[in-house]
């Protein structure tokens, strides 16, 4: 069922835009490339060239970007046993955030299809969750509190360093509405190269995500009945820590900062699959993925000709949603 949702979310996604195009002509576009089925051309080949080179690398950006935030929140909530643990966590959105605004510094660089703004973005979300992990690490042992500390901490310094050289760059003056869109969240794919290469990521995050299930699943039970089980701590926190960041990193490269999406779709899925992890994840995922399809297609409509920043419909869903847990966290919720 979630499979079909997100078929019918992308379907949707791609025939909503400036051009009408019915959503039975976009299906007969889509299913034309596939190339398993041929069908009579009976569309404009202008519909075709908006469907497949503008409208699809978007629509497929945003369920890449869904699909790893929401696998991300599960990892997380899984180590921190906490259901309100967020993807964001550990320095990731401040790593990513001082990334692209040292980007918007430089000149303009393409590599792989990759500007220079999601090639910063995607090596600071991973050297900042590195330098969190580092720093926590003490004789072998990283207890999640410390992980947690040291996550505020870098946190608080990258974003002391950005804020900084927003204040002293005079080149960034000129470029402070495109980071703070940035900021906001949107879909950026540039070409379908650069959809690949994000896709390819996700994949092995996710594949990597669900082989830690059994893990996970054994880390509800807390960290010293894990190790009693045989489990590797230590090694499979590392392994944990280092798939969220991985995927989280992916998605922040061309979507910048999208709050909630690692909140609202795990704890959904496990409020009606339970807290089995081999479900969970995959589930996670198509239902982040189909979130942010929609919200993005919204984003795009809702006040056209303009766009509305992606990040600001998350978290108008995402920010009650969140102080619903918040709620039931202070009645007394059990994990």
């Amino acid at each position: 069922m979630l499979c079909v949702a997100l078929c019918a979310a992308v379907v949707s996604a791609t025939a909503i835009g400036a051009v009408h195009i019915s959503a039975w002509h976009t299906l007969d576009i889509l299913l034309n490339q596939t190339g398993i089925v041929h069908l009579p051309r009976t569309w404009a080949p202008t519909d075709e060239i908006i469907v497949v080179q503008l409208r699809l690398p978007r629509v497929l950006g945003a369920a890449l970007v869904g699909a790893a935030l929401a696998s991300a929140g599960t990892l997380f909530q899984a180590l921190l046993r906490n259901p309100l643990a967020d993807p964001l966590l550990l320095g990731t959105s401040a790593g990513a955030a001082l990334g692209a605004t040292i980007a918007f510094m430089l000149p303009t660089i393409v590599w792989l299809g990759f500007g220079v703004v999601a090639l910063l973005a995607f090596a600071g979300a991973l050297l900042a969750v590195a330098a969190v992990y580092a720093l926590a690490s003490r004789h072998g042992q990283t207890p999640v509190v410390t992980l947690l500390l040291a996550g505020v901490a870098v946190s608080a310094v990258l974003t002391a360093g950005q804020t900084l050289l927003i204040v002293l760059d005079p080149v960034l003056a000129e470029h402070i509405i495109s980071l703070y869109l940035w900021l906001a969240g949107g879909i950026a794919v540039q070409s379908w190269a650069q959809l690949g290469a994000i896709g390819l990521l996700v994949a092995f995050g996710l594949l990597g995500a669900i082989y830690l299930s059994p893990t996970l699943d054994t880390f509800a039970l807390g960290e010293e009945i894990a190790t009693y089980l045989g489990v590797r701590v230590e090694r499979q926190k590392l392994a944990i820590v280092g798939v969220a960041a991985l995927l989280v990193a992916a998605a922040v490269s061309i979507s910048g900062l999208v709050g909630f999406v690692g909140l609202v779709a795990p704890h959904a899925c496990r409020l009606v699959l339970g807290p089995g992890h081999r479900r969970l994840v995959p589930a996670s995922a198509l239902v982040g993925a189909t979130f942010v399809v929609l919200a993005d297609a919204l984003a795009r409509t809702l006040a056209a000709p303009a766009e509305l920043p992606l990040g600001v419909l998350t978290a108008l869903v995402g920010g009650p949603f969140f102080l619903l847990l918040l709620r039931h966290a202070g009645q007394g919720y059990r994990w």
